[in-house]
C-alpha cells in the first residue's frame, strides 16, 4: 500500500515516521522549506528516552504526479484548503482519505472536493509537539488511531488501512461508530478552547475564580447539547472525565486554540467553535458562551490581518 502523509507537522511526523520505521511505502508531502529541513536534519523523533532519525521519502505539490492507496491528512484546518489543492494529485478513484483532523467540516470539504475517493472518519490521540528545530517531540505514551467507516455499512478498505497503521508505537482501534467518536473528541476540544479562550488563561486560575467552575460547566453543557441533538449524546463517564480535567485545582492545562490566540496565530475557530455554532443554530440548541468565544476569536483575528 502506498500511503501519503500529508503534513510532517507533530502528529504527521510521528505517525509518519513510525510508519517508516516499520517498513511501510510512506512518502511525505510537504512544503518546500518543511522539505529542507527534513533533508538536513532527518526526521527526528525524541522524548521519553528516545532519539530517532528517519530518512523520509519527501515530495512538494510540484512533483506530486501520481495517486496513492492512502492519503493521511494530518494537516491543521488552517491549512486544509491549500492542502487539498497540493494533494489533489495524489486521489484517485482507488484512492483511500483518512483524515484526522478535529472537528467534522473537513469531510464535507472531502467529499466534494475527491467524490471518487472513499473518505474515512478518524481520531487520532497522542502527546506531542514540534520544536523549533522541526523535531517530533513526544512527551506520553500514547499514539491512538479511531478509524471506521462513516456509514451504516462496513468498509472494504478498513481492514487494509487498519493493517497499513498497525505497526510499532501505533495503537490502530477500528470503532464501528466513528463518526461518534469523532463528535465526542469535537465537544471536548470546543470546550477546552471556548473555556480557556474566553477566559484568557490556563484552567487552575479559571477554577480558582469565583464562578469559574460554573462557567466551564456551562461550556462544557453547551457543546454537549449540540452532540446530543445531532444524535451522538456523549456518555457520562466521557462528560465526567472532561470535567475533571477542566476544573482541576492548580492545572496548567489549555488548548491549541488559546495557545495560537495568545501568540498571534491563525487559529482553528472558525472550523471548531465556528461549525458547531453553525450546527447548534440548525438544531436549535443556544450556545451563548460558545457563541462569544468565537467573537472574541473572530475579533482577534481580524486585528491580526
Amino acid at each position: 500500500m502506498k500511503i501519503l502523509v500529508v503534513g510532517a507537522g507533530a502528529t504527521g511526523g510521528y505517525y509518519g515516521g513510525r510508519l517508516a520505521q516499520a517498513g511501510r511505502d510512506v512518502t511525505f508531502l510537504v512544503r518546500e522549506r518543511r522539505a529542507a529541513q527534513l533533508r538536513e536534519r532527518g526526521l527526528r523523533i525524541t522524548g521519553l528516552g528516545d532519539d530517532e532519525v528517519v530518512e523520509p521519502a519527501l515530495v512538494t505539490a510540484a512533483d506530486l504526479d501520481h495517486t496513492y492507496d492512502l492519503v493521511l491528512l494530518t494537516v491543521k484546518a488552517t491549512g486544509l484548503e491549500a492542502a487539498l489543492d497540493d494533494l489533489a494529485p495524489a486521489v484517485g478513484p482507488g484512492t483511500v482519505a483518512l483524515p484526522v483532523l478535529n472537528g467534522m467540516a473537513h469531510l464535507d470539504s472531502l467529499d466534494a472536493r475527491f467524490p471518487e475517493a472513499e473518505v474515512l472518519g478518524g481520531v487520532v490521540r497522542i502527546v506531542a509537539t514540534l520544536t523549533d528545530d522541526g523535531d517530533v517531540r513526544v512527551m506520553a505514551p500514547l499514539a491512538q488511531v479511531r478509524v471506521g467507516p462513516r456509514g451504516t455499512t462496513t468498509s472494504p478498505a478498513l481492514e487494509a488501512v487498519q493493517e497499513a497503521l498497525d505497526v510499532p508505537g501505533i495503537e490502530v482501534q477500528p470503532v464501528p461508530d466513528v463518526l461518534a467518536t469523532m463528535w465526542h473528541k469535537w465537544v471536548f476540544i470546543v470546550a477546552t478552547g471556548a473555556v480557556t479562550g474566553l477566559a484568557r488563561g490556563p484552567v487552575g486560575p479559571i477554577v480558582a475564580a469565583p464562578g469559574g467552575e460554573g462557567f466551564v460547566r456551562a461550556v462544557l453543557a453547551e457543546a454537549t447539547a449540540v452532540a446530543e441533538a445531532a444524535g451522538y449524546p456523549v456518555p457520562e463517564r466521557e462528560t465526567d472525565a472532561s470535567l475533571a480535567l477542566l476544573t482541576e485545582p492548580g492545572s496548567s492545562f489549555t488548548s491549541s486554540l488559546y495557545r495560537d490566540l495568545v501568540a498571534g496565530r491563525a487559529t482553528e475557530a472558525e472550523h471548531l467553535l465556528g461549525d458547531l455554532t453553525l450546527r447548534a443554530r440548525e438544531l436549535g440548541v443556544a450556545t451563548p458562551l460558545v457563541d462569544l468565544a468565537l467573537l472574541q476569536m473572530r475579533v482577534a483575528e481580524a486585528q491580526r490581518a
